[in-house]
């Protein structure tokens, strides 16, 4: 037998959310049925506004309310090193150890040709434009090491020493094939502090 329809709804909705089954689906879809209506209306109505309200910054792409978010309105951080990361969840990762103090940029992703994302398809014209309009001294790559976070990284290199400023790489610490956001505090500490410049051959 099944649900009424619009329970099957709301179950099929749920599941399309990450990391949710059918079986979690239905739990939440029943806990909201048997909770109040303004928990239900509560969740709704903080869902739209995180559609309605939350933007990219202007200046390093992270996630804020505003045109610029906080760290970049942040005038004690120190604006000559830039930090790239794949997406907002890893500024707040490298944030949350307390170790790094310089600015970031924000790719938007990374350069995958196996699901059709190219260079151009990241904030790295943007991230070109800073560094020859501002005075940067040292740009950190902190992407993923994975297939495509090391690819990004060596397009990054390729790009930007010619520039003139140092690249560095994070440095030991995070295995192979991990994501930054899941890495604990001490190892991106460790990772930030043992960094490495990169060198590319001709």
């Amino acid at each position: 037998m099944a649900y009424p329809r619009v329970i099957e709804n709301l179950i099929e909705r749920f599941t399309k959310l990450p990391g949710i089954g059918r079986r979690s689906a239905e739990r939440i879809a029943f806990w909201f049925l048997n909770n109040s209506r303004e928990d239900a209306q509560g969740l709704c109505d903080c869902i739209l506004s995180l559609k309605d309200n939350l933007t990219f910054c202007r200046l390093c792409n992270n996630l804020s309310e505003t045109e610029i978010c906080m760290i970049c309105s942040d005038t004690q951080r120190d604006d000559a090193t830039i930090c790239v990361v794949e997406n907002p969840k890893d500024v707040l990762a490298l944030e949350k150890t307390g170790h790094y103090h310089g600015s970031y940029h924000v790719l938007l992703g990374t350069i995958s040709p196996a699901d059709g994302r190219g260079p151009e398809d990241l904030r790295i014209g943007q991230l070109m434009n800073r560094v020859q309009t501002q005075d940067i001294k040292e740009v950190i790559i902190a992407t993923d090491p994975d297939t495509e976070g090391e690819t990004t990284a060596l397009y990054l290199t390729q790009q930007l020493r010619p520039l003139g400023v140092k690249v560095s790489r994070i440095g030991v610490g995070i295995p192979m094939g991990s994501a930054l956001e899941y890495t604990d505090m001490s190892t991106l500490s460790v990772s930030l502090n043992s960094r490495r410049e990169i060198t590319v051959d001709n």
